[in-house]
């Protein structure tokens, strides 16, 4: 890996987690491109994973440490910060799906779906459930955020282990299919996604350790770090003012046609 790849596939990592076109699609499709295969580079991963942990973590810190304190008031059985309590408690609830799912089809799901083609298939399909999505999101009243609709949620989560779904467009789409307003939704999604994408990080660290390593140097940790926290930083910045006034639409008319063009490609 050259330190151009290291900082492409950190840029990569970094956007496209945060924007709702899947970022695990889009790294099998640049490691295609490249020659390269990502995930025998565990430190490597675990670093651009990491960059983009520090993005969620510097754009809500006001809200984290809303939670944290809320956290603290639990653990001393003290009143106050109901609020950021009930939420705690939404995100773990919406948390358990892609827990279970993880545990129990994940190596399943990653060997039978980790190919451009399907990639491309899961990009369309997503891309359609979009339209369709704000379709019914404009029929109906909006609504706040709830023990119920947070499980959905959680179950739309688990979905996204799905190589091309992207875990934030599936989660803010199952929000604003029971309307809960974009932005909100979208807060909810990161902010339960930072306990994915932490877990995800732990695990990744626990897995370097229990075989071989494919050694990269700290420059090229260093710079996927750096690119991925940075681009993860600007892309969550943008989603979150963009859907106040925008749609999902366009990210689906992007999906579908980048979908088409991978089929075409193969046929």
């Amino acid at each position: 890996m050259t330190l151009f790849e290291a900082v492409l596939l950190g840029v990569v990592q970094g956007i496209t987690e945060f924007l709702p076109i899947s970022s695990s699609g889009h790294l099998i499709l640049v490691e295609d491109w490249l020659g390269l295969h990502v995930e025998s580079l565990k430190s490597f991963d675990i670093a651009v994973h990491f960059g983009t942990l520090v993005a969620i973590f510097a754009y809500f810190r006001k809200d984290f440490s809303q939670l944290f304190l809320a956290s603290v008031a639990i653990v001393k059985r003290k009143k106050g910060y109901e609020k950021e309590k009930k939420l705690i408690k939404w995100l773990v609830l919406a948390t358990l799906p892609a827990v279970f799912v993880g545990l129990f089809l994940g190596d399943t799901i990653d060997f039978y779906a980790r190919s451009s083609f399907s990639v491309a298939i899961v990009l369309i399909l997503v891309g359609l459930i979009f339209f369709i999505a704000e379709y019914v999101h404009s029929k109906l009243q909006i609504k706040k955020i709830n023990f119920l609709n947070s499980f959905i949620i959680g179950c739309a989560q688990a979905i996204a282990l799905i190589p091309g779904v992207s875990r934030s467009g599936i989660t803010i789409t199952a929000g604003i299919f029971q309307g809960i307003k974009r932005e909100e939704a979208a807060r909810f999604s990161f902010l339960l996604g930072s306990i994915a994408i932490t877990a995800a990080t732990l695990l990744a660290i626990v897995k370097s350790f229990s075989g071989d390593i494919e050694t990269v140097s700290l420059e090229l940790i260093i710079a996927g770090l750096l690119a991925s926290g940075f681009s993860g930083f600007f892309a969550v910045s943008f989603l979150m003012k963009y859907l106040k006034k925008h749609s999902l639409r366009i990210f689906g008319l992007y999906r579908i046609i980048l979908g088409v063009l991978i089929l075409l490609f193969y046929l």
